[in-house]
């Protein structure tokens, strides 16, 4: 018995081990807290047909459609309750736990890649998405496919020779197979028997000859090509999953095309640990990216001009900055209405990441690539927000595979096992403090506590403000319930606007609007006003300025996430 075990053996067996604990820790409490704005609005973008997807994302949403065209089918087998809505995102989340896993062996083995799939697995930032009606983790999931395709490119000499020449080798073979091989005269014993003497179905295939084993050539004779068509198809994927994403081909092409320009400089000769892809390839490829991409664009410029006019995130700082990068860490991400964990806690991933600097230090072009994946679209986004802030974690998400791969690399260089896994174990344990901060003590907005205090005091013909149009979303969610088991029927509108007529980036509330608001109060003697996200919506407080200049507050409730305030004509 072997005391210094084949760890390559059993590796997939420790990532299914680790793919199954991420997918419980996921699924934890999934439907303890309640549904949050963004995420109802994603539900309600899933409730319409396919065409309504579309057209609404489209007129109305900031994001690309690919994930509410994947939750429209799942709500509609599964319901829309927080829990069955929100299991999508675990299935994604806990799928990309593998892919990692897949990432990392193949950059330097199955250490790294079991490392590189147990970080992933506890990581807050990503279970924390992942317990949320949103694209977030689909977005992780597409880009570390698409990365993986990546890596198998990079490290597959055969990247060079024309896309698709395998496949049509491939049919050639398929096609024009020749004679079958003579049987042997004498078999040598075996328990296993024939394929072609066997009975049934089996046989029949066995025996069929345009079904023959001869026929077919081994799957790695088209995995080039088959790479090929994941990156295209998981990129354009990626690119239709959040606008944010279009910095993912903008990092691959900078390392890529450096790659290339590299290997022109240096001469056929020089060797890396990547190689470069043909750049015939490569503009193919891109061309084919742009192509799936394409039917969207037109309206991916329009959101992101909307965007630029007016969106809701401050200024980017040195705080906001550092904060980031502690929660893309994993070490000191507070969830919300947690107590910040201590900056001791970055030092273990400081050192993993130092020790992946070492590691990586005679393959420099793998820890080229990990570095712009990672550092090209933080910098992308600080430079546009020098403009217009867009600087937010959650878009950058996805880095959080290169990031792990790299801290993966730093604690395989400790080389011994037992070693390895007692660093992944101190790792894994920050990881679970910090996510555990999110399960005690994180909270969404409850709008069902606000929908129910309307309810419980609601009369016949009341009007309901929204100071945030969106917010009509999220509290329907919740009043549907109580109209069809009171038969309470208000109207509602949104303040400036309604949500249909705010388009992507709803306008904030300013001295102009008020006739409207005016209007809108004209002849009501009881006005409900559901405020949320005040500091962006109506910053100056001109909603309840103007309706407590003509009605009387009577009762008031607060709610996490905002408050509701009852109006009557005394």
């Amino acid at each position: 018995m072997k005391e210094d075990f084949d760890f390559d053996d059993v590796a997939p067996w420790f990532v299914a081990l680790i793919t199954l604990a991420g997918g419980a820790l996921r699924f934890l409490l999934l439907g303890a807290r309640g549904m949050g704005l963004d995420e109802a609005m994603s539900v309600w973008l899933a409730s319409h047909s396919v065409a309504g997807v579309l057209q609404w994302t489209a007129q109305i949403d900031v994001q690309p459609p690919l994930y509410y065209l994947l939750l429209h089918p799942w709500i509609t087998v599964n319901g829309a309750a927080p829990h069955a809505a929100r299991s999508l995102s675990v299935l994604l989340g806990t799928a990309t736990i593998p892919v990692i896993y897949l990432i990392g062996k193949r950059m330097a083995g199955p250490m790294m890649g079991f490392a590189a799939a147990a970080m992933l697995a506890v990581s807050p930032l990503n279970v924390l998405s992942a317990q949320q009606t949103g694209m977030y983790t689909l977005l992780t999931f597409n880009a570390a496919v698409a990365i993986y395709a990546l890596v198998r490119l990079l490290s597959d000499p055969r990247s060079t020779r024309p896309i698709g020449a395998q496949l049509r080798e491939y049919w050639r073979a398929w096609r024009n197979p020749g004679p079958p091989p003579a049987p042997a005269e004498r078999k040598e014993f075996s328990y296993r028997p024939d394929p072609r003497d066997l009975p049934g179905w089996r046989g029949r295939i066995a025996r069929n000859p345009l079904l023959a084993p001869y026929r077919w050539l081994p799957i790695r004779a088209v995995a080039t090509d088959l790479a090929w068509l994941t990156f295209i198809v998981f990129s354009a994927a990626t690119l239709l999953t959040h606008s944010a994403a279009v910095l993912f081909p903008l990092a691959a092409n900078v390392f890529v095309l450096g790659l290339i320009l590299y290997r022109k400089m240096r001469g056929s000769a020089s060797t890396t640990a990547f190689q470069p892809p043909s750049l015939l390839n490569w503009a193919i490829v891109q061309l084919a990216i742009l192509a799936l991409w394409s039917p969207w664009l037109p309206t991916f410029v329009r959101q992101a001009s909307a965007v630029y006019r007016d969106f809701w995130l401050a200024p980017a700082g040195w705080d906001t900055v550092s904060e980031t990068l502690g929660s893309l860490l994993n070490a000191s991400a507070p969830a919300p209405g947690a107590a910040a964990q201590p900056a001791l806690l970055l030092i273990p991933f400081v050192f993993a990441a130092a020790l992946g600097l070492v590691a990586l230090r005679k393959k420099l072009s793998q820890f080229l690539f990990l570095a712009c994946l990672f550092a090209a679209p933080i910098v992308a986004e600080l430079v546009i927000s020098l403009r217009r802030p867009v600087f937010y974690d959650r878009t950058l998400i996805w880095i959080t595979i290169p990031l792990l791969l790299l801290l993966a690399a730093g604690v395989t260089q400790l080389r011994f096992k037992p070693v390895i896994f007692a660093a992944l174990m101190i790792l894994g344990s920050i990881n679970l403090l910090s996510a555990g901060d999110y399960f005690r003590h994180g909270e969404s907005e409850s709008w069902s506590d606000a929908a129910g205090f309307v309810s419980l005091f609601a009369q016949p013909d009341d009007l309901v403000i929204f100071s945030a149009p969106r917010a009509q979303v999220a509290f329907d969610y919740y009043f549907q319930d109580f109209q069809e088991r009171y038969g309470t029927e208000l109207e509602e509108h949104g303040a400036p606007v309604d949500m249909i007529e705010g388009g992507g980036v709803a306008p904030r509330m300013t001295e102009s609007d008020i006739p409207r608001l005016l209007s809108m109060l004209s002849g009501r003697r009881r006005v409900w006003l559901v405020r949320s996200r005040s500091r962006y919506a109506d910053p100056q407080g001109i909603i309840p300025r103007v309706i407590s200049a003509n009605m009387e507050l009577t009762r008031q409730r607060d709610f996490y996430g905002g408050q509701v305030q009852l109006y009557e004509v005394r």
